[in-house]
């Protein structure tokens, strides 16, 4: 089997798994987990735009992630539907990414780096201490999910086939643009920034549309999340939250498609199933990416590929048969 019927056959066994998973996961916890790992993995998925993708590490992106659960939390417990509070959630976290961009793209590198941290920590603090809107740590609490198409999204089979069809979305939206021309400039802005000035691209804008639509699917994520717990507290803007999407995208292998969603899958089974026999989970988080650094550089999903493709290699070269020998080595 060639590379890529290989490659076609584990896309298949994947949808296959993840669209039979209630059926054969008769747990609803392990249902729930499996919702968390994938609105996770869609906010991964939206930092690797920066990350893999424009070359800009951010340490700010969970006040964008809960920005949008704020903002609908607040409107959904002031009286307004799911419809309109999901929108202005969506456009308010746009508005807060074109900010961030604004303000952070003065620099790149650690300076990039510091800003983002900056705001988000910014951002806490308003998160925290302006109680009379945000209610301080008590948190923000929704009453009800939505019902698209008049479905209830109560159960944890439900709210799981929801979040995956976002996720397919997610996903599918960044594979076109990773093979789309602007997806290549991003990239270009990456490796050689000057050279794209030269060449008479904007390189500003780029980063900035960029900047936007990872906040677009930040937003998402974020409304996923708050529709998954039912409520909103300034935990989640905390520096933590971008750290831990920040390991997602590192641990699983920036500028990959499936790379951050490997890496949402074992922070989230080690904060939710590890954590339940570890007491100090942090700590075996810890060695597993230090584990993945060492042995696999660039990334849990790209090291995995490099050794498949080894040892299919070696393998092949195991079994071509040796050439015959010339006349001319023959024994009499």
């Amino acid at each position: 089997m060639s590379l890529a019927r290989a490659r076609y056959a584990a896309i298949a066994a994947a949808l296959t798994l993840l669209l039979t998973l209630p059926f054969w996961l008769d747990h609803t916890y392990y249902i729930n987990i499996s919702s968390q790992i994938l609105f996770w993995a869609i906010f991964a998925l939206a930092l690797n735009v920066l990350v893999g993708y424009a070359g800009l590490v951010s340490l700010g992106h969970a006040g964008l992630f809960a920005m949008a659960g704020y903002v609908a939390g607040l409107l959904l417990a002031a009286g307004y539907g799911h419809l309109a509070a999901g929108l202005a959630a969506v456009a308010a976290t746009l508005l807060a990414a074109a900010v961030f961009a604004v303000l952070s793209l003065r620099s790149t590198g650690i300076g990039f780096l510091m800003i983002t941290l900056a705001i988000g920590q910014i951002l806490w603090g308003i998160a925290y201490r302006w109680a009379s809107l945000t209610r301080g740590d008590n948190g923000v609490n929704v009453r009800t999910r939505p019902m698209p198409f008049g479905i209830s999204l109560e159960s944890a089979g439900s709210f799981y086939y929801l979040t995956l069809i976002v996720f397919i979305l997610a996903l599918a939206s960044m594979f076109v643009f990773v093979r789309s021309p602007f997806g290549a400039s991003v990239a270009g802005t990456r490796d050689q920034a000057r050279r794209m000035n030269a060449l008479g691209y904007n390189v500003w804008l780029i980063r900035f549309l960029a900047f936007l639509l990872s906040g677009f699917w930040s937003a998402i994520a974020g409304l996923l999340y708050l529709y998954y717990h039912q409520f909103i507290s300034p935990q989640l803007v905390a520096l933590q939250t971008s750290a831990e999407v920040l390991l997602m995208v590192i641990s699983g292998g920036t500028a990959t498609l499936v790379g951050p969603v490997a890496g949402a899958a074992i922070v989230v089974i080690t904060k939710n199933v590890v954590s339940a026999y570890v007491a100090r989970w942090n700590l075996v988080l810890g060695i597993i990416f230090v584990v993945i650094i060492t042995f696999m550089p660039e990334g849990l999903v790209p090291g995995s590929v490099r050794l498949c493709r080894t040892a299919w290699q070696a393998l092949r070269t195991r079994r071509k048969p040796d050439p015959l020998p010339s006349l001319g080595e023959r024994g009499p």
